[in-house]
């Protein structure tokens, strides 16, 4: 499996009652052994987590299965990122 970093980002619009839920959406992907690192921005704006997904279709479906981006309260983008 390959590493893609998801970036999300807050609008202006973000509900924070999504925040909780996507937390649970990660630690679903935590114990599905997918989620290899996550956390917030100091600066509140959003976060960032390192996905293992086969390739970048599976990665994009899996971050648009993620509250944040159903809510349509943060902006998610997926990179392929081939860190050493």
């Amino acid at each position: 499996m390959n590493l893609y970093l998801v970036m999300v980002m807050r609008r202006p619009q973000f509900d924070p009652a999504v925040v909780p839920v996507h937390q649970r959406f990660l630690d679903e992907l935590r114990a599905e052994g997918r989620l290899e690192r996550s956390g917030p921005f100091g600066d509140k704006s959003g976060g960032a987590y390192l996905l293992r997904a086969a390739d970048l279709a599976d990665a994009q479906a899996v971050a648009h299965r993620d509250p944040a981006y159903v809510s349509g309260g943060w902006d998610v983008t997926v990179y392929e990122w081939q860190a050493h």
